[in-house]
């Protein structure tokens, strides 16, 4: 304490500071925070303020990205909630269903999507086949997630009792879940293929108690997915959680959809085989796509691409012509008359 009595002695404070004041001015340590380091530019989603929104009856928005791109557009949109999804297995990937892709590629995306989307609450899927076998294997995924894939949360399918005792220790062990029931796609197998759940009485109960049973466990929201409205509605007024609805209907806490279903970027017949019906298009985009691209094959195909003006950059005359006499030295007869002749036609596109 000797150097602080020291710096009293010879410091004289003005009249309106405080000793702490002062003291802060001298510290790394950020106002407001416990633990040393720079203070975030933005301030990304929290728990507190999804709860909060949940409260006032506020809808939660949730879109699912995949890549950079995807995920800047979402954080510029103020999306609450980027859900990196394992559908990139069908989305991005080509296959039939999400049961193919893996871990690793499901970081991969991941991590993309954390360097584009700065504000937005970030959670991965647990992709199927990393958290089905023990509590243990399902922690060591989402701490993957988490760790390596820069993610918030994680987000695991299903009810089975597996299920729900995974859910609630991976919350013990420190990481948001959010649950999802209703048509699960990783259970494709045992569903017959992806068929809306909640149509008959069994069903309907079977997705109000499992919701029910992932908030216990620590979930802070649940996906409801491909479920009759009047299900969700009883669902979500039984939750003291959020429910976020994706082909639900209206009475859910809050909407998610997929960014390339929504824009309508996927006009090819694979994706029109996947994209499912509940998705709403709010642009046409790969027809904006297609229509550049193939404007962009007939200009190459007539010369009039690149043109000039795209073709910014510029050697001077006289280098020109002195790597013309360089070329003539080294013995390239060929590429001198290619040199000489663009030299002619920028000399001559010059004095127009």
């Amino acid at each position: 304490m000797s150097w602080l009595r020291s710096i009293l002695r010879t410091t004289t404070l003005p009249q309106s500071s405080s000793l702490l004041t002062h003291l802060r001015r001298m510290s790394n340590l950020p106002e407001n925070t416990v633990y040393s380091g720079p203070t975030p530019q933005t301030q990304r989603v929290t728990l507190s303020q999804l709860r909060q929104k949940h409260k006032n009856s506020q809808p939660i928005t949730m879109v699912t990205a995949y890549d950079y791109p995807s995920a800047v557009h979402v954080d510029m949109a103020n999306i609450d909630i980027c859900l990196v999804g394992d559908s990139a297995s069908m989305v991005v990937h080509g296959h039939d269903t999400t049961l193919p892709i893996t871990l690793d590629e499901m970081l991969v995306h991941c991590r993309a999507v954390s360097r584009g989307a700065k504000t937005p609450l970030l959670v991965g899927d647990l992709p199927f086949g990393t958290y089905e076998c023990s509590s243990k294997q399902a922690v060591d995924t989402a701490v993957r997630i988490l760790k390596e894939g820069r993610m918030d949360a994680i987000k695991l399918e299903g009810g089975s009792p597996s299920r729900i005792v995974a859910a609630k220790s991976i919350v013990e062990a420190g990481i948001a879940v959010i649950g999802h029931v209703g048509l699960t796609p990783q259970a494709i197998s045992v569903l017959g293929g992806f068929r809306p759940q909640g149509r008959n009485v069994a069903s309907a109960v079977k997705v109000v108690e499992t919701a029910l049973a992932l908030q216990e466990a620590g979930c802070f929201a649940v996906v409801l997915e491909c479920v009759p409205a009047p299900v969700a509605a009883a669902t979500t007024a039984a939750l003291q959680i959020p429910t976020i609805g994706i082909g639900a209907g209206p009475y859910c806490s809050g909407q998610v959809l997929v960014y390339h279903d929504l824009l309508g970027m996927l006009q090819h017949p694979h994706h029109a085989k996947v994209t499912p019906k509940f998705s709403k298009q709010y642009a046409r985009v790969g027809d904006v796509i297609n229509k550049a691209l193939l404007e962009y094959k007939e200009d190459v195909t007539n010369g009039s691409f690149p043109d000039a003006k795209h073709s910014p950059y510029k050697i001077s005359e006289a280098d020109a012509n002195g790597f013309v006499n360089e070329l003539q030295k080294l013995g390239f007869d060929k590429a001198v008359f290619a040199a000489s002749e663009a030299v002619q036609k920028m000399v001559t596109k010059s004095t127009k």
